[in-house]
C-alpha cells in the first residue's frame, strides 16, 4: 500500500512517499517558495539501499499549492525516475493538520464534516490550518482515488487532565469558546516518546520528550499518554524559541498597548516574529548563535544561559508532573545536533537523576542514541524525530 504524506505550509510543501510497511520512504520532497517566481522542488529518490538516492532539483515558477503538487505528480511518474506508475498508485494520503480543536483526538478519515471542522479553526491556527485544509483540496483533486486522512498535531495531548489544560479564565471563556491549552508538536512528542519507551524496554516509561527546533516544546509523557506540555492556546508560550517568546507576563503585553501605543498586530508580530533568541542576539538560528557565543558575544551567552534555564525550569516542572523519571528525550534540529544546549538544559539536575556523559554527547549520530553516563538513574537520550513515518504509522493503523 502506497502512502503520500503530505505537509503543506504556508509557502511550502513536505512529501515523503511510503511502500507499506516498508518505514523507509522510497522518496521524500520539499516544495519551496511557492507564489514566486523562484520556487524550488528538492526531489530524493532512494534504491534498495536506503543510503543510494538520486536527487533532482528543480527551479520554477510555482503560483500555487496545486501548481507544486501537480509537478510533485509529475516527478513521482516521470518515466524513468518515477516511484509510481500513475496518482491511482497513491492509495492513502495522510495530512499533517496542526490544530485539531478538542474535537479531535485521534487520526480521522477526511469527510465534507471534518474539513468544515479544520476550516473552523482557522482561528485558532490562522498561519497553519487554511494551509493544511489547501494541501487537502489540491490533494483531492489530483488523488481521486486515494483515501485522505488528517494526523493532528494537537491530538496527542488530548489525553491532559482538565487541571492541566485549562486557564483560570471565566469558566464560558472555555465551553463557550474553547479557550484551554492545546499543545502542539504532538506528532513528533508521540513519535520519539514511543522510540523512547521501546529503547528502555519499559512501556510505563515517564518521559520528559524535548522538541528543540525553531519551535521548541516539552512534554511529561507517562505511558505514551501526555500529562502536560509547555504550548498552550497558541504555539507561543513555554520555551524560548528562534522568533517567539515563550513565556511572558501577561502584563508587558498591557504595558506595550497602553502605554508604548503598540497595536494588537504589532504586538503579535513582536512576540512571534521578533522575540525569541532574534530579539536578544539578532539570530534565530541556534547554530549562529553558538558562533556568536564562540566570538566572545556576552548578549549571545546570555540569551544562551536564558535558553536552557527555561527547559531546566520545565524539567524539574515535570518531574513534579511525573512522579519521577526515567528519562529525558532530546529531538528535533537543535536537540539532536547541538551538544552545548543538551549540556546546558541539564547542568544541575544531578540531584533528580539527570546527567549528561560530556564524552556520549559529543558524538554526532543519526541514530537514537543515550549520552547519559553508564548506570545513570535517568537516562537521557537523543531520539531522532520522523513526523512523516508518524503520519504514516497513524495512517496504516487506522485503515488495518
Amino acid at each position: 500500500m502506497n502512502i503520500f504524506v503530505v505537509n503543506s505550509g504556508s509557502s511550502s510543501i513536505k512529501y515523503q512517499l511510503f511502500r507499506w510497511p516498508a518505514e523507509q520512504p522510497i522518496c521524500t520532497g520539499l516544495v519551496e517558495r511557492l507564489g514566486l517566481p523562484d520556487s524550488v522542488i528538492t526531489h530524493t529518490v532512494f534504491g534498495a539501499d536506503e543510503e543510494a538516492q538520486q536527487q533532482q532539483q528543480l527551479t520554477l515558477a510555482l503560483p500555487d499549492h496545486a501548481a507544486g503538487l501537480r509537478e510533485v505528480v509529475q516527478l513521482l511518474t516521470a518515466p524513468k525516475t518515477g516511484v509510481i506508475r500513475d496518482p491511482a498508485d497513491v492509495r492513502v494520503i495522510g495530512h499533517r493538520v496542526v490544530h485539531g480543536g478538542e474535537k479531535f483526538a485521534a487520526t480521522t478519515l477526511i469527510d465534507a464534516a471534518v474539513k468544515a471542522e479544520i476550516k473552523r479553526l482557522f482561528a485558532l491556527a490562522p498561519l497553519h490550518n487554511p494551509a493544511n485544509y489547501l494541501g487537502i483540496e489540491v490533494c483531492e483533486e489530483l488523488f481521486p482515488q486515494a483515501r485522505q486522512v488528517a494526523v493532528f498535531d494537537t491530538a496527542f495531548h488530548q489525553t491532559m487532565p482538565e487541571y492541566a489544560f485549562r486557564y483560570a479564565l471565566p469558566a464560558a471563556l472555555y465551553h463557550e469558546h474553547g479557550i484551554r491549552a492545546y499543545g502542539f508538536h504532538g506528532t513528533s512528542h508521540k513519535y520519539v516518546a514511543g522510540q523512547a519507551a521501546a529503547y528502555l524496554q519499559n512501556p510505563a516509561a515517564r518521559l520528559v520528550t524535548v522538541h528543540l527546533g525553531n519551535g521548541c516544546s516539552m512534554a511529561a509523557v507517562q505511558a505514551g499518554r501526555c500529562l502536560d506540555t509547555s504550548m498552550g492556546f497558541g504555539p507561543l508560550s513555554g520555551l524560548v524559541m528562534g522568533t517567539r517568546s515563550g513565556d511572558l507576563d501577561p502584563s508587558v503585553i498591557f504595558h506595550l498597548v497602553q502605554q508604548l501605543g503598540y497595536s494588537v498586530d504589532e504586538v503579535s508580530a513582536l512576540l512571534n516574529k521578533r522575540s525569541g533568541m532574534l530579539g536578544l542576539t539578532g539570530h534565530s538560528d541556534m547554530r549562529d548563535v553558538g558562533r556568536a557565543v564562540a566570538e566572545g558575544d556576552t548578549e549571545a551567552t546570555l540569551a544562551l544561559e536564558l535558553y536552557a534555564y527555561r527547559i531546566r525550569k520545565y524539567l524539574g516542572a515535570y518531574a513534579a508532573v511525573l512522579g519521577g523519571l526515567d528519562a529525558v528525550v532530546f529531538t528535533a534540529g537543535v536537540g539532536e545536533n547541538d551538544a552545548t544546549v543538551r549540556r546546558l538544559a541539564c547542568q544541575g539536575l544531578a540531584f533528580l537523576g539527570v546527567q549528561v556523559d560530556e564524552e556520549r554527547n559529543a558524538v554526532r549520530s543519526r541514530e537514537l542514541r543515550e549520552i547519559s553516563p553508564a548506570g545513570a538513574a535517568v537516562r537521557v537520550l537523543v531520539v531522532p524525530t520522523n513526523e512523516e513515518l508518524e503520519i504514516a504509522r497513524q495512517c496504516a493503523a487506522l485503515l488495518a
